[in-house]
């Protein structure tokens, strides 16, 4: 557990750094996969420019391997990193995105890497081996997001407008069938124990701002200088006291309604007393990938709970 906090506050300073993760029965089939034979190369897309369809592909980015095996990817991806774990079957390695290795990740012989933060400069030293990379940093927004999948659709050969297509619409779908109210809900999102959230600024704050939500922590950034990440503390919780909380600190950090209720002062609010602390799938909740429906779907459920 400790190595997982360590991995989870390593993640938080990550997305500082960065600023600007099971189906219903109802959900989608999933895109079919595109058909390679239909992409033309060379292709020049983020500052990327591949002369023939890489084979051998080595994403050390959980989001972006998420993305190519939905886009059909799938097959040229050779080797990924320790915290990709999804979905199942793909080449885990002990490679570190966290702290990429340059020598490491040649000894794969990759045509294209794909990352998702330029740590100790491993785009400069890939480069000059004349490995081509793809950087691919958090999303800001939903539409960032898109214009990433698409990209690497076009970097692989496999475009990947079926999927921005259909996450879309079920996104839309979702929030479409929230009730109305008269007055939004306020909501505190955790991203771990040490009282880290995300405002509305942020790739999941405008996510749940599509579902109408208020963000409690928007008032602790008003001018951004936290880059969206601000740290609250218990006293500025208690008294906004939100109608929801989310945790995306479950796995990492054993957060849960009953830990949440424990801490002093927190009993009072509406979320503890209402029984509205939502627990969410860590790894769904901290990448920018597909599975963002899943997290659209969990929300929108909580929020229809609350009566209107």
């Amino acid at each position: 557990m400790a190595v997982a906090r360590g991995r989870r506050t390593l993640a938080v300073i990550l997305a500082l750094l960065t600023i600007g993760g099971c189906a219903s029965p109802d959900e989608p089939a999933p895109p079919a996969a595109s058909s390679p034979a239909s992409a033309a190369f060379p292709v020049t897309v983020g500052g990327v420019t591949l002369d023939e369809r890489p084979d051998r592909i080595v994403s050390l980015s959980p989001t972006a391997t998420e993305v190519l095996f939905a886009i059909g990817a799938g097959p040229q991806v050779v080797a990924v990193d320790d915290q990709s774990d999804y979905p199942a079957g793909v080449p885990v390695t002990d490679l570190s995105g966290f702290q990429p290795n340059a020598e490491a990740i040649t000894a794969r012989t990759p045509d294209l890497v794909v990352l998702s933060n330029d740590i100790n400069g491993i785009v400069a030293s890939l480069t000059t081996l004349r490995i081509p990379v793809y950087l691919a940093p958090a999303a800001t927004s939903l539409d960032d997001a898109f214009r990433q999948w698409r990209e690497l659709g076009t970097l692989t050969g496999h475009p990947a407008d079926a999927l921005v297509g259909q996450v879309g619409t079920e996104i839309d779908k979702l929030v479409a069938a929230l009730p109305e109210r008269a007055k939004p809900l306020t909501y505190y999102y955790e991203l771990g124990p040490e009282l880290y959230s995300a405002t509305s600024t942020t790739f999941v704050g405008a996510l749940l701002g599509r579902a109408g939500l208020t963000n409690v922590a928007d008032p602790a950034d008003a001018n951004g200088a936290a880059g969206g990440y601000p740290q609250l503390n218990q006293e500025f919780l208690v008294k906004a006291n939100p109608d929801l909380i989310f945790l995306a600190d479950v796995t990492c950090c054993a957060q849960s309604a009953a830990t949440v209720a424990a801490r002093p002062g927190w009993d009072t609010m509406t979320a503890v007393r209402a029984k509205q602390v939502v627990a969410l799938d860590d790894d769904v909740a901290s990448r920018w990938g597909p599975r963002v429906v899943d997290l659209v779907r969990a929300v929108t459920d909580a929020v229809a709970k609350v009566p209107a």
